[in-house]
């Protein structure tokens, strides 16, 4: 299934159909009679590729997930304790989001900018947590080290006791990732770190399994605004890659809502 997943995906990206709405279109200008055809792909083509390269399109669609939890700024609030008198948080599950395999770099560079932004986050949420640990999870596709490995040689790096990592080196995608932390976190309530945009979908499927995460979003890349400007009508890949990321999350949630795996 995730290698499936992996052929498939790059097919539903913005920029993979608007790029073949553009290849068809020119190929029927040029070799068919099909005039009006081919003028219409082109024109849905660079219309749509043009409307997500915008920030003034994009930015709405991925604040409209980043936003969706607010931050966890205070872990020890009542709020997250359940309601439940003693029931402190044990536990900081924390996703992974990619690595660089090169023994020249330095340990902080092996982390791709995700994942070492979602490892910051959950070494500033640990230490506000007496007695808890850190959950590093994610596998690898190449061989070793696994991202968890990766993870946890920063988080030492950073001064981060290593008793207190606990690794979930099998895992390749959040599926299998929620699926695996029942053996880790039991019927616990556990602090989920992972990117803002990501954090629906995450959420979703770690219910799916009967857990109770705390959602704690972190690598927010849209900053709240009363107003747009005029760079927000100017082509930028940033933002179409936020289009991009939409879209997948989006797809990947209605994928698993489909096949029953989420409890929303």
């Amino acid at each position: 299934m995730f290698l499936l997943k992996k052929i498939l995906t790059p097919f539903i990206l913005p920029l993979t159909i608007c790029v073949g709405l553009l290849i068809l279109g020119h190929v029927l200008l040029w070799f068919s009679r099909r005039q009006k055809t081919a003028r219409a792909l082109l024109l849905a083509g660079t219309a749509l590729l043009a409307a997500l390269s915008f920030h003034a399109v994009s930015d709405p669609m991925v604040a409209a997930l980043e936003q969706r939890y607010p931050p966890l700024l205070d872990p020890l609030k009542p709020a997250y304790s359940d309601g439940r008198e003693g029931e402190p948080v044990r536990w900081v599950f924390v996703l992974s989001g990619g690595q660089h395999k090169d023994p020249r770099l330095p340990p902080t560079s092996h982390l791709s900018d995700t994942s070492l932004v979602r490892l910051a986050e959950g070494i500033r949420l640990q230490r506000l947590l007496p007695g808890s640990r850190l959950i590093l999870s994610g596998g690898s596709t190449s061989g070793p080290p696994s991202e968890a490995e990766t993870m946890a040689d920063v988080a030492r790096h950073l001064g981060v006791n290593p008793s207190l990592i606990v690794l979930e080196p099998e895992t390749l995608d959040t599926e299998s990732q929620a699926r695996a932390a029942p053996r880790f976190v039991g019927k616990d309530r556990f602090i989920l770190v992972t990117s803002a945009v990501h954090m629906p979908r995450s959420i979703a499927l770690f219910r799916g399994q009967g857990l109770r995460p705390i959602p704690a979003p972190t690598d927010h890349s849209v900053v709240p605004r009363a107003s747009l400007g005029p760079r927000d009508f100017f082509p930028s890949t940033a933002a179409l890659g936020g289009s991009e990321t939409v879209v997948y999350e989006r797809v990947g949630y209605l994928w698993a809502w489909l096949r029953g795996l989420t409890a929303e």
